[in-house]
């Protein structure tokens, strides 16, 4: 019975990254009117699918392999933590990473039950969170110039239509993303501790994930879409695109990167191309003190939960 308890905080970590991640995926899109919400929801819900299914596992192996020494009490502590975490940040309408609050989660919960933490992983795992937002930020600005180049010099409508075709390559490229790394990383414990088969976790957190969207994410949609800088079709592209190409890269290496913080680095990017003026630094600083708070947060806690139920 108490094994429902890990297995119930999975789910309804699938659930929030529905509701929070939608926006890295679609936000930019719908926020420009490229993209009705329903549509985007439902193109979400395949492509996470495909994700997790085709490549998900170097992730899920890094997570719920590679990084602690897992049993029940840590899976169902870092689980459960992560997943009140996520949902109260959505509720603020402010992006987080499901990536850092769960990582920090589980090194807690096995610090405070003496359970073997990989530091050489937990190393990879931070650099990685400080390059590759820093990647997509350098790959939006490229993919603008690019752009700037070529594409700009077409007639306005062929613009426009290009850009409409663009805008939906780079959202799938993040809906993808988010199945291989973002519902990778929220069911690798579930999966190496044996509870799910990866294709059950597959279906399973699709789903959940579909379903969390379709219900919950207009609010974190709001502020990635509109709240950072005013965004265009254009720019918003070159900001979609270089996020993409940089959680793919880590993806491939089994890294659990964000893809929220790699939009958030494209749409920076890209707002410091139209100008400094036009990034609202303010929203930005919060959201970067959520970046240092969340991982922190999620370990304090369940580190000291973990030393209360050993007592």
């Amino acid at each position: 019975m108490i094994e429902l308890i890990p297995f119930i905080a999975a789910a309804l970590i699938a659930f929030s990254i529905g509701s929070n991640d939608t926006s890295n995926a679609f936000g930019i899109s719908i926020g420009s009117g490229a993209l009705t919400f329903r549509k985007a929801i439902y193109l979400l819900g395949l492509l996470v699918l495909l994700g997790a299914l085709l490549q998900g596992q170097k992730v899920m192996k890094t997570v719920g392999s590679d990084l602690v020494d897992l049993n029940l009490q840590i899976l169902s502590l870092s689980l459960l933590t992560s997943a009140l975490a996520i949902l109260l940040s959505n509720w603020k309408k402010l992006p987080v990473s499901s990536h850092q609050a769960i990582i920090g989660s589980l090194v807690g919960s096995g610090a405070a039950f003496g359970a073997a933490v990989d530091s050489g992983t937990l190393i990879n795992i931070v650099q990685s969170w400080l390059i590759s937002p820093i990647g997509a930020f350098f790959f939006s600005i490229l993919t603008y110039k690019t752009m700037e180049q070529t594409l700009s010099k077409l007639p306005m409508f062929e613009i426009e239509r290009y850009l409409r075709k663009l805008l939906l390559i780079a959202g799938m490229i993040i809906a993808y993303n988010t199945g291989a790394n973002e519902l990778a990383t929220a069911l690798g414990p579930v999966v190496y501790y044996g509870l799910l088969t990866p294709i059950q976790a597959a279906i399973v957190g699709s789903f959940l994930i579909w379903l969390g969207a379709m219900m919950l994410s207009g609010r974190v949609i709001e502020t990635v879409g509109k709240g950072i800088t005013s965004l265009d079709a254009f720019s918003g592209f070159a900001a979609q695109f270089g996020a993409g190409v940089s959680v793919l890269i880590f993806t491939s290496m089994g890294m659990p990167v964000s893809t929220t913080y790699c939009i958030i680095g494209g749409i920076a990017g890209v707002g410091v191309l139209k100008g400094v003026g036009t990034v609202r630094t303010k929203l930005l600083r919060r959201i970067l003190a959520s970046w240092v708070s969340t991982p922190l947060s999620a370990f304090l806690v369940c580190y000291l939960v973990g030393k209360l139920i050993l007592i």
